[in-house]
């Protein structure tokens, strides 16, 4: 089945981009809203729920902490509703803009953990490998190092219990120096595998000028298609937004742009961009469903 993760790295690219890029940029609670549904149903369908639960794990507190932090410190705005024992006001406005800007950071959150379950070491490899060699190696083992260095940690905190020396037994002593003894070991681990990584990149020639490489990704009249919705869907929104059809303000008061037709066929692309990977992650499950039935 061929699904929106295996389109062309460049058509995915350009995808998070303008996605990333309107979830960041555009305070407006109508598209930040489309934003996160969008984003957390694909982050559903691509990681399932467990990998969901853990997001929400980090997300709901973050949410929580901005939406609340965020009148503590921010007292501009005309609607008062209470006052602080130090004399500054509560308001209304600081409160909005404090649940908005949580929905900002859940919506980017969510869509970062799409990015990552789309783009591979070999991906990012193939996109910036002849732009910028360095930074394309730094960001393959960025991508990486994260997972190997979970599963990495588990593996010696496992063999440390085996002979005695677990983290949550003992005094308080004991738990520091066996705690120190993961951490020098997760850090020789960690020096070692990029010595050996930098050597074994150097050995096939990495980055010299004229180097050939193999690459199973092919740009086909498919990824053209799917290029072409998100580069027009994308430019406009953008239009829109510049144009200030979007536009929100938060103080001194709270409001915004009055729904016009074009307004509300901006919100409509922004709709289709966003949730463009489940429409078609959806249509190939349907295709296949309607394969296998046949056979």
């Amino acid at each position: 089945m061929v699904g929106f993760r295996n389109s062309h790295p460049l058509v995915c690219f350009i995808y998070f981009v303008f996605v990333l890029g309107f979830s960041m940029l555009v305070m407006n609670p109508i598209s930040l809203g489309i934003s996160l549904m969008c984003g957390f149903l694909y982050s559903l369908m691509l990681g399932g729920k467990a990998s969901v639960r853990k997001n929400l794990i980090f997300v709901i507190p973050l949410m929580f902490f901005t939406a609340v932090l965020n009148p503590l410190f921010n007292h501009r705005g005309v609607t008062i509703l209470w006052y602080f024992p130090g004399g500054n006001p509560l308001t209304a406005e600081s409160i909005i803009f404090g649940a908005v800007a949580a929905v900002m950071l859940a919506s980017v959150i969510f869509w970062f953990s799409c990015f990552n379950r789309i783009f591979t070491s070999d991906k990012l490899m193939y996109l910036f490998g002849k732009v910028s060699p360095a930074l394309s190696l730094i960001l393959s083992m960025t991508l990486r190092f994260v997972p190997r260095f979970s599963g990495q940690i588990k593996k010696i905190i496992t063999a440390q219990r085996c002979i005695g020396k677990d983290q949550r037994c003992g005094k308080v002593t004991e738990r520091i120096k066996n705690g120190g003894a993961v951490l020098s070991a997760m850090t020789s681990w960690a020096l070692e595998g990029s010595v050996i990584t930098a050597d074994s990149m150097k050995a096939r020639g990495y980055g010299l000028s004229g180097r050939t490489a193999f690459s199973p990704f092919r740009f086909t009249a498919r990824d053209f298609k799917f290029l072409l919705v998100i580069v027009l869907l994308g430019t406009y929104t953008a239009l829109g937004a510049t144009l200030g059809e979007l536009r929100f303000w938060y103080f001194p008061s709270f409001g915004g742009k009055a729904p016009t037709g074009f307004s509300i066929s901006v919100y409509a692309a922004y709709f289709i961009l966003c949730g463009l990977p489940l429409i078609i992650d959806l249509w190939e499950v349907r295709r296949w469903n309607s394969l296998r039935s046949k056979i």
